[in-house]
């Protein structure tokens, strides 16, 4: 009886046999998966595949074909949950998307080695929103990531920026999953020219005439005074002295005569301009301070009595301010937020008391806040006012004051009228910077006059002409003196 040997087992065919158990082991029981991954990637036939591994991005419920160079018999998936692998054909498999997130994908042949390997991020849909903001906003990309988004590229504008923010926080669904890295491109700088012009008119008029009279006959005195006030300026702008006459005694009749009428006018101008950055906030402020007493303060002595006081004060602003806040919407279209101020102290309305008589002066002032929309280079007013105030009042002795001539001699009449007319002009610009020699200052051409000219003709200085250029002293000049515009 011949025996026949037995053939050797090969180290090929076991490894072969072994992961053909593991593979069986795999599809009986879908929840070992991680245990079996786990162990094929420690054993060295899976991990000894040449392939390098691959990207690939999916939208969630969307799917790619995937053509193998050789055909497939096993594929492992490390997070079903965010993505599926389905092997169609010996060669074709498709991976679909179920959930953002990421996970890799590996095929492996009939001997276990490795065919294929791909890195999987299943990100959002984001191919309507793409094509959403290609229409409205051509340089603007938008890409996933994770469960948000982040927007990328140019805009012209801050305003374009933040409206492609916005339509992407609506089409994605919250703020907070988007990421807003737009860069704005060469952003535009805003001059604002204000221009505060104001007129007041005052005319005043008053006329009366005060009379005293004194009788003497023997040792009886009778004595008459009248003295008419004038009510609608509420003071005389003459005192009733130095215009009297006197009439014989004993019978002694003084008239004073008060008539006086003062019209004057007054032109406040003021001209901020300022420049900023589109987007951002500039101030302007040209004035000063000035003090008011707030009360005094003394010093306890050690006996317990009052030492020195020193008076305390408190300061006031006036002046001329301006705030803006320009916005570039759109080509040569500027939205503005603006406050200007133009203040200053004034006599009216001030105050007089202390010990010393001190005066506290008030202050005047012409004020306009708004936000409005100009082209550049267009003006707008953007405050007026125009008002117009009468007055006029009769003080005399009833029932003789109105006789028809002689009642003039018991009565007083001033008359008052206050007329302002105030404007607030604004008028923006978009600037670019240009250089040095093309500005101007206001002493460019400045030259001051030489001991002669400013002896023999009064002049200050020789020639205020164009920037950068002093003309030589030549004739007399009708001009001078000033800047004559």
């Amino acid at each position: 009886m011949k025996c026949r040997a037995k053939k050797p087992v090969t180290r090929s065919l076991l490894v072969r046999a072994l992961w053909f158990s593991a593979a069986a082991a795999l599809t009986l029981n879908p929840a070992l998966t991680p245990v079996v991954a786990a162990e094929a990637t420690a054993t060295p036939v899976v991990t000894s595949g040449s392939a390098k591994t691959r990207f690939l991005a999916l939208g969630i419920g969307k799917s790619v074909i995937i053509d193998l160079p050789r055909e497939a018999k096993d594929v492992l998936v490390a997070d079903p949950k965010i993505a599926n692998a389905v092997i169609r054909s010996a060669q074709r498999a498709y991976i679909i998307g179920a959930a953002v997130g990421q996970t890799n994908v590996v095929f492996f042949d009939a001997d276990g080695q490795q065919i294929a390997a791909y890195d999987i991020a299943v990100k959002r849909d984001l191919n309507g929103v793409r094509a959403a903001l290609r229409q409205a906003f051509p340089g603007i990309q938008i890409e996933g990531v994770g469960d948000g988004v982040i927007l990328t590229g140019s805009a012209s504008s801050p305003i374009e920026a933040q409206q492609a923010g916005e339509v992407a926080t609506r089409l994605v669904g919250g703020a907070d999953k988007v990421v807003n890295s737009i860069v704005v491109r060469g952003r535009d700088q805003v001059m604002l020219k204000v221009t505060v012009a104001e007129v007041r008119r005052d005319i005043i008029k008053q006329l009366g005439v005060d009379l005293s009279a004194t009788l003497n006959n023997g040792s009886t005195i009778v004595k008459f005074n009248n003295t008419n006030p004038f009510t609608a300026n509420n003071s005389p702008l003459v005192p009733s002295n130095g215009l009297g006459t006197q009439f014989g005694s004993p019978l002694s009749v003084q008239a004073i005569l008060r008539a006086m009428e003062s019209a004057g006018v007054v032109r406040t101008l003021a001209e901020p301009n300022l420049t900023a950055i589109s987007g951002e906030s500039a101030t302007f402020i040209s004035g000063g301070e000035f003090p008011i007493p707030t009360g005094v303060t003394c010093q306890p002595t050690a006996a317990g009595g009052i030492g020195n006081c020193v008076q305390t004060v408190s300061y006031k602003k006036f002046g001329i301010s301006l705030n803006f806040t320009p916005v570039v919407l759109t080509e040569g279209r500027i939205s503005l937020r603006v406050m200007t101020e133009v203040s200053e102290v004034s006599s009216e309305n001030s105050l007089t008391g202390g010990a010393g008589g001190t005066t506290i002066p008030s202050i005047k002032t012409r004020r306009a806040e708004t936000t409005l929309e100009i082209p550049s280079g267009g003006s707008m007013a953007m405050a007026g006012l125009i008002q117009e105030q009468t007055k006029q009042a009769v003080n005399g002795l009833p029932g003789v004051d109105s006789l028809p001539i002689l009642g003039q001699l018991f009565r007083s009449q001033d008359f008052v009228s206050n007329q302002t007319e105030l404007m607030v002009l604004v008028t923006p610009y978009v600037v670019r910077a240009v250089t040095q020699k093309e500005l101007s200052r206001p002493d460019d051409g400045f030259a001051p006059a030489s001991d002669s000219q400013s002896t023999l003709l009064a002049q200050i200085n020789r020639v205020y002409g164009i920037a950068a250029r002093i003309d030589p002293v030549g004739a007399y000049q009708a001009n001078f003196g000033f800047i004559i515009d």
